[in-house]
């Protein structure tokens, strides 16, 4: 007998009640989402994320009365087990999208995308095990990474003499988009294996996940743009 996929559960954030119905049409389609709730700013989502425990939270990256990146961080700072936060955005270079990121959001997503771009996005960033668009996160960090480093020469020294020989390895193919599958085929070690080099370099950087090792690698000048 084959066991059902567990549900995700997801809330919605945008101050527009139209985008909210939207969505939560598409992802109410899938028989593996279920929308829990709805948010019309920052400051209704926070409450509601303690409440119902979504496992991913869609949150519009400019609302009033407390926006998405002001929510985004008391949720990953106050929420004993935080869910994976997509933040939701027009335009894919803007600078409040790499704060939101650097907030601490698993990844954006552009009002525009398409019905399966979104159902993808939750699911992936659910499951964890690579970045969400990775082309397009590495684009950011590369435009904004610069202007926010501080010290960057030596923080990048720093973190080369932090990560072992192959924990550098992994953290420049994670940049670079790559599953823990991928990166075992590349390195010749076993998905396991790369499982815990990943959980190390996070550790190692204090951050959360993926994505914000990525921005990590890319403020410190660990990896530079091109």
């Amino acid at each position: 007998m084959t066991t059902a996929p567990s549900t995700l559960r997801v809330l919605l954030a945008d101050d527009e009640r139209m985008v909210r119905t939207a969505l939560r049409a598409i992802l109410s389609s899938e028989p593996d989402l279920e929308v829990v709730g709805e948010a019309g700013s920052g400051a209704e989502a926070v409450p509601l994320v303690r409440q119902l425990c979504p496992d991913v939270v869609l949150m519009d990256v400019r609302m009033p009365d407390g926006d998405g990146i002001r929510a985004t961080e008391e949720i990953l700072r106050t929420v004993p087990e935080p869910p994976r936060i997509i933040v939701v955005t027009t335009f894919e270079n803007d600078s409040y999208v790499y704060d939101a990121l650097r907030a601490g959001a698993s990844g954006f997503l552009l009002k525009r995308s398409r019905a399966e771009e979104l159902v993808q996005a939750v699911r992936l960033v659910a499951r964890s095990d690579s970045l969400l668009f990775p082309a397009a996160v590495r684009a950011l960090a590369a435009e904004h990474a610069a202007t926010r480093a501080d010290g960057s020469r030596e923080a990048g020294r720093r973190l080369h003499d932090l990560l072992s020989e192959r924990e550098a390895a992994v953290l420049r193919l994670m940049t670079c988009g790559l599953t823990n599958v991928e990166i075992a085929e590349r390195l010749t070690v076993g998905p396991a294996t790369v499982k815990t080099h990943v959980a190390s370099v996070l550790a190692k950087l204090g951050v959360r996940d993926r994505t914000q090792a990525v921005i990590a690698a890319y403020e410190c000048g660990f990896v530079t743009p091109g």
